[in-house]
Order: C-alpha cells, then sequence, then structure tokens
C-alpha cells in the first residue's frame, strides 16, 4: 500500500493474519486405513515392541501417536500401526489406535492409593504363581489375585511350585469351592500340564519374588533369557525383571512374565465387580440395599446372598470380597 493516503483506507483495504489462538481447527483426525495390526509385548522408556499380525518374527518398534494423548498402551494391547513396519535397524513405526480390550488385569500400589495401574491387557488367563514352601504361600495375595481376575474378566488358574518341599492338598482345599483350576509343579518333574495349560494361549504370569516365576518361564520358553533382550531391546539393555514382556510360546500362544510384586491393591475393585463373575450371586445381589458390600451379617445384615443356597461357595466369595476391603477371614 506503499504510496496511497492512509486517510482514504477503509476495512476492505486492510488484511490481518489470524493469531494463533483464533485459527479454525479441524476435530478430525486421520483414519489411517492403512494401519496394520499388532500386539504390544514390551514396553520401554516411551519405545513400544510390536510384533506384527501377532507373528514373533516380525517384530517393530514404535512410539505413541501424538493423537492419541496419553491413552496408556501395555503390554497384550492389540494396536494399529502405521509408517515404517519392516523391523529394520533404527526404523520407527507409530501407534495410530488401541483396539478394544477383551479383559484388563488392573492393580493399584495399594488400597487407598486412587491411580490404578494396568498390567497387562487382552490375556485369556492368569497364572496365580505360589510356592507352597520357601517362600510359604501367602493366601491373602492369591485372594487378591483371584478378585483381579473376576473384575478383569480373566480365567484364574492356581499356579503352585515347589510340591517336593511341601504338600499342596491344604491349599488346593482352600480354593476348591470356587472351581479354580491348579496346576502343580516340582522343580524335580517336567511341566507338561504347565504347557497343556498355556500352550495356544494369551497367558500372564504374575507371583511374589522367588516363587519360581522365572523357573517357569524359562522351562516354557526355550532360550527364555535371550528371547527377552531381544524384545526388549528398545530400552537399551535395561533388566527385564523391572517391566511386563510377552515371550511366545513353542506350542503357539504367549506367556507375558510380570514383575515380582509385593502388594496387590484393589482399590479400583468393588464388591459389585466381584460378584458378577458368580451367575449364581449376580441375581440376588440385584436386591440388595444400596452400598452393601455383600459380606453378610454383622456388616451387612440384609445380604440377598444369604437366600442361595450355596453356603460353602459363598463363604468363599465373601473371603475374596473381605480380601477386597483388606479384612483377615
Amino acid at each position: 500500500m506503499s504510496g496511497r493516503d492512509w486517510r482514504k483506507l477503509d476495512e476492505s483495504d486492510v488484511r490481518v493474519r489470524p493469531g494463533r489462538g483464533s485459527r479454525p481447527r479441524s476435530k478430525r483426525r486421520p483414519e489411517h486405513a492403512d494401519a496394520v495390526g499388532a500386539m504390544v509385548i514390551a514396553v520401554d522408556r516411551g519405545r513400544w515392541t510390536c510384533a506384527v499380525g501377532g507373528d514373533p518374527g516380525r517384530l517393530v518398534t514404535a512410539m505413541r501417536a501424538r493423537e492419541l494423548g496419553r491413552t496408556p498402551v501395555v503390554v497384550g494391547d492389540q494396536v494399529g500401526v502405521v509408517g515404517d513396519v519392516s523391523g529394520r535397524p533404527d526404523t520407527l513405526a507409530r501407534i495410530v489406535r488401541v483396539e478394544e480390550r477383551r479383559s484388563v488385569l488392573r492393580r493399584t500400589a495399594d488400597d487407598t492409593d486412587p491411580f490404578e495401574r494396568i498390567v497387562v491387557a487382552n490375556a485369556e488367563q492368569l497364572l496365580i504363581v505360589s510356592a507352597l514352601a520357601d517362600p510359604p504361600p501367602r493366601t491373602g495375595f492369591i485372594d487378591r489375585c483371584l478378585v483381579a481376575c473376576y473384575a478383569g474378566g480373566l480365567r484364574p488358574v492356581l499356579c503352585l511350585t515347589k510340591a517336593d518341599l511341601a504338600d499342596p492338598g491344604e491349599l488346593l482345599e482352600r480354593y476348591a469351592d470356587l472351581d479354580v483350576p491348579a496346576v502343580v509343579t516340582r522343580h524335580d518333574e517336567d511341566s507338561l500340564p504347565l504347557s497343556d495349560t498355556v500352550n495356544g494361549r494369551i497367558s500372564a504370569l504374575v507371583g511374589h519374588s522367588g516363587v519360581g516365576k522365572s523357573t517357569l518361564v524359562n522351562r516354557l520358553v526355550p532360550d527364555a533369557e535371550l528371547a527377552t533382550g531381544e524384545v526388549s531391546a528398545v530400552g537399551k539393555g535395561r533388566h527385564t525383571s523391572v517391566a511386563a514382556v510377552a515371550l511366545p510360546l513353542p506350542g503357539g500362544g504367549w506367556v507375558i512374565d510380570t514383575p515380582g510384586v509385593r502388594s496387590f491393591g484393589l482399590a479400583h475393585i468393588t464388591a459389585d465387580d466381584i460378584v458378577s463373575a458368580f451367575p449364581e450371586f449376580a441375581e440376588a445381589a440385584e436386591e440388595c440395599p444400596p452400598g452393601c458390600g455383600h459380606l453378610g451379617a454383622p456388616e451387612d445384615p440384609d445380604c440377598m446372598l444369604d437366600q442361595v443356597p450355596q453356603a460353602r461357595r459363598l463363604a468363599s466369595l465373601r473371603r475374596l470380597l473381605a480380601s477386597r476391603t483388606g479384612m483377615q477371614t
């Protein structure tokens, strides 16, 4: 506009560049129709190792796309991946979506912690590993793992190790009324029943340090230490016991090894979450007064579960409910 008299200008002669905050923004997001499906098998330091098509021979390293925001992506998640999915060294793909989860194993640090942590997604079953001796079994921990299974949609399997040191009968009897399948192992015998239990499935293992969980993984997966190092190489050598990792089974399927945990908080789980996993009690629970914890008298004197004629199974269920609140039974 040089050479023009500014006093003769009107609004049509002025062009204003919009500021950053006034620019129109679209809510449309790319559909990523070309994304390929993959399973997350390891997570470390903002990088995810994914098996394209669930094939352990096609591993890629990926980052989370910006549009996912803070959406958690955990081991076991089925995701959509775009970009370089060749798996060549120094390549990086992007996770652009997380598929709906079929099951979720969650825990909190303790029963007062409001922040829940997703341990594993989409596992079909959880093997609760407990030694029969050295260290002795901790039934409170087992009960809490069972609660997490029922609330998260996983099939619980009790896996008892070191049967050469103690008899499993008493512990098996404790859970007989819950119909929890069990596998008993010992260090001087092959674990064929365990292999039959996990082959062809996605199974997660959880247990305290020292119960023999690593020994079981090494039996199930030949060269497990080498395989674990490969899938967690994204972390540049970080020790793999600090995070969950999925390992392919020779007979098909995956076993997800989780770090040893000291506590299994259940602050995110309600009593109704547990009862809903027991069809014979779920209908009666709908008639309970609001806020009923289903523990029976004296805590819940009007609980309708008492009307269901399965006393021993109800006692086992209430033991799990009590473990959720930290009560001892």
